[in-house]
């Protein structure tokens, strides 16, 4: 009889070579996995979560990695004792990774399925005609649609939670032992995201398999994991069971990381940080920060009939962007994606509108077609009275002073050759702001300085910074025109909780500060919901509904948003 335990690890050290000395990443972590159990890894980047299990799979480079370890067994053998070759075989027979990025893990020269089978004619002796077979079974097995076309499909022909299916099934295609998923849903739709965690919970309880699940936010490992370590600057600062550690955790960063989600039972008027935690700013715990943080009802009620009194600032009436998919031949008939389709409503100074729905529902669609980013269809945008849709080059470009965006990428938005200081101080050259040079250079310290980032950096490239500070950049970027009205397009959906809430609170500070009215898009309706004035549900390009954001979170008038409001992350 197989014991229940299939990997421990006991004292596992990392450290990387940086200019000539080391710098420790991981020190000191000791954790088991049993089977058909998952562990669940949580923390920021950079605590050594990925680095851990990447140390286990043997996956770091050597030359720049010294690991060290008391022992690290896979089914009672040490994997020290293994040569590399044996290394190589027992990953993806014995144990396998999906990693957080599908895109850049799978060929995008190669088909997906010959990537499946290439998996599997590796560790099986078999003739490719049985390895399409069983490609094609793992297909069906993870709820890949259409199977027989998408094994043909290359990757980019997929979309993320289906990319994301394909490497579980290259996971899994040797059914090992023990699963290692890092980040695998992070920039997915909360349906979606859903998905994923019960095909891998299904898929483990028909396997036995053990499994690791790497996350940053604990509402995930909430709804997947049975226990969960807590990782901290290459430590673990807390463990237990999923109940023990949600329930009553005893670390200070376990309890920052809990509270700087978006609570689903309060309102609050900011969102705290982890570095409030650690700093013992609420003895009393995460119940103490909700009461000194949360949002009177008659406060909100007050501030919404003022806000709803005055004129709108933007009005969308009747929008349609249509995109043409291919020509009948001689026919006059063409066949149209409908990505925005006949929306209407209204948007008032001051207000944060709410865009939420699935990847595909026409919402980024919609806020380029306000700009004008993408020529609508059909239909009126008026700004003030002005009918954007009507204006000429010049005068649409005179115009975007007024309106902005930022985007949901942070890093394919900047240019990777610009110092992000010239990065700022560009769209002021372009409308003709803020006088001389050295006027400029002003402008952008003080704009540094509004989002949190420092003067040194002016000179700093993209690459250089984290992705909570390339979003910074690009809201400071967005700022230096002193727009009316910003669109943000998904500008939270990759970073981790925490950096998140900073974020967050940083679009809000900045709203009270220069008066900002705001159209914010999201998949995630817990973080549209804090930031929002109303919500506007989108689904297949039409309007669901559009209600004030607490009366729709608990009254869902369509079954679309009560599926919606049903994925988010550890409900209960």
């Amino acid at each position: 009889m197989k014991s229940k335990l299939l990997l421990h690890v006991n004292k596992l050290c990392v450290s990387f070579r940086h200019e000539g000395s080391w710098v420790e990443a991981v020190r000191d972590v000791s954790f088991d996995v049993e089977r058909g159990k998952t562990l669940g890894i949580v923390g920021e980047s950079g605590s050594g979560k990925s680095v851990s299990s990447l140390a286990v799979m043997g996956l770091l480079p050597l030359r720049q990695t010294s690991v060290a370890a008391d022992s690290i067994q896979l089914n009672g053998s040490k994997l020290s004792l293994f040569s590399d070759e044996q290394m190589r075989q027992i990953r993806g027979s014995k144990m396998a990774m999906i990693f957080q990025e599908p895109m850049t893990s799978l060929n995008p020269v190669l088909r997906c399925g010959f990537q499946v089978a290439e998996a599997i004619r590796t560790h099986q002796k078999v003739y490719k005609k049985e390895a399409r077979k069983k490609v094609l079974d793992l297909f069906r097995k993870v709820k890949l649609p259409r199977p027989e076309q998408n094994y043909k499909a290359y990757p980019h022909q997929l979309s993320g939670g289906q990319k994301q299916r394909v490497m579980i099934a290259m996971a899994l295609a040797n059914e090992p032992d023990l699963l290692i998923a890092d980040e695998p849903t992070t920039a997915l739709d909360v349906t979606v995201q859903k998905e994923i965690l019960l095909l891998l919970k299904d898929l483990q309880q028909q396997t036995g398999m053990g499994m690791i699940f790497i996350s940053h936010d604990l509402a995930v490992i909430a709804d997947i994991a049975d226990k969960v370590a807590v990782m901290h600057k290459g430590q673990i600062v807390e463990s237990g069971t999923v109940t023990e550690v949600l329930e009553n955790p005893q670390h200070a960063y376990t309890r920052g990381l809990l509270a700087c989600r978006p609570p689903l039972n309060i309102r609050l008027t900011r969102l705290p940080v982890v570095r409030e935690f650690l700093e013992n700013k609420w003895p009393g715990g995460i119940s103490e920060m909700h009461s000194e943080l949360a949002v009177r009802e008659n406060d909100r009620s007050i501030a919404h009939q003022l806000l709803y009194r005055r004129k709108p600032l933007l009005k969308v009436e009747n929008l349609q962007t249509w995109f043409p998919v291919h020509n009948v031949f001689f026919s006059r008939d063409k066949s149209y994606v409908k990505a925005v389709d006949n929306i209407s409503f209204e948007v008032f100074p001051g207000e944060t509108l709410g865009l939420v729905g699935e990847s595909g529902c026409g919402k980024t669609t919609l806020g380029r077609s306000i700009l004008r980013l993408q020529e609508p269809t059909q239909g009126v945008v008026s700004y003030k009275g002005v009918v954007i849709n009507k204006m000429d080059k010049s005068t649409l470009r005179d115009f975007r002073k007024k309106l902005q965006i930022i985007f949901q990428d942070p890093y394919s938005s900047l240019n990777p050759r610009m110092a992000i200081g010239d990065a700022i101080m560009e769209p002021m050259k372009v409308h003709g702001l803020n006088g001389k040079y050295s006027q400029r250079m002003d402008k952008v310290y003080e704009l540094l300085e509004q989002v949190g980032l420092e003067a040194e950096h002016y000179r700093r490239y993209p690459h250089e910074f984290s992705g909570g500070q390339r979003q910074r950049v690009c809201i400071a970027r967005a700022l230096a025109v002193n727009p009316e009205l910003v669109i943000c397009d998904e500008p939270v959906s990759a970073l981790d909780v925490s950096v998140q809430a900073q974020v967050l609170n940083l679009l809000n500070r900045l709203k009270k500060e220069f008066g900002f009215t705001y159209i914010f898009i999201s998949h995630d309706l817990s973080v549209v919901r804090y930031m929002s004035d109303r919500v506007l549900v989108m689904n297949n390009g039409k309007s669901e509904e559009l209600a004030e954001a607490d009366f729709l979170y608990e009254n869902p008038q369509t079954e679309y948003t009560k599926k919606l409001i049903a994925a988010i992350p550890g409900r209960r």
